[in-house]
Order: C-alpha cells, then structure tokens, then sequence
C-alpha cells in the first residue's frame, strides 16, 4: 500500500521550533517533487514548501520564508519540515504532497499524505 506519513507535529509554544517528518512506503521519493502544505480551520489549503526530486531547487511562501525550510534525504526515502519561529497563525493540520513539478499550487499535487497537527499556543 502506498502512503505517505506525516510525524512529528504537537503543541509549541509561540517562538519555538518543531521538524515535520514525512517517511514514503510505495513511492520512490526522489523520482518526486515534495511539498509541504497547511490548512487551518475555515481557511484554504495552502501551499507552504516545496523542494525539487533532487533537492538542488526549493521554494518557500512568503507567509514562512525565512522560517521555514524544506529539506530531503532520498536515501530514508523522507522529507523535512524545519519550522523555527512559530507563530500562533502558524496553528493547522500540515500535510505532505508528491508533486507534479514544484510549486505551491493544490492543483498540482499528485498524491497527498494524511496530515499532522500543529498547534502554537502558550
């Protein structure tokens, strides 16, 4: 069964750092683009990062730049999250995608993943 599984999200306080791990079973992950998106109640997904199947091209969205970095290990078929300085808007169900090409567009995700909770709050 192919899936991908989202790990590491829970509670932080604001100003503090959680790593999203994202493991593949089925999926070759570096045959893929990968990104990372987020939805929080009420709102639209949103694409958050996106990192090439080789790793040598990233993009961020403004809303983490600076923040947040994406990162891969093709080798533990896995891809990263690094979130540093979270913010209480930062609070949604993060989701791993494989995409088509990168970009931070919901249109072009080719397969997600099930999603974890973050949640920034003191």
């Amino acid at each position: 069964q192919s899936q991908l599984v989202e790990s590491g999200g829970g509670l932080v306080q604001p100003g503090g750092s959680l790593r999203l791990s994202c493991a593949a079973s089925g999926f070759t992950l570096a045959s893929y683009a990968t990104g990372w998106f987020r939805q929080a109640p009420g709102k639209e997904r949103e694409g958050l990062s996106c990192i090439s199947s080789s790793g040598g091209y990233t993009n961020h969205a403004d809303s983490v730049k600076g923040r947040f970095t994406i990162s891969r290990e093709n080798a533990k078929n896995t891809v990263y999250l690094r979130m540093n300085s979270l913010k209480p808007e930062d609070t949604a169900v993060y989701y791993c995608a494989l995409l088509l090409r990168c970009t931070l567009v919901v249109g072009n995700v080719h397969y997600w993943g099930q999603g974890t909770q973050v949640t920034v709050s003191s």
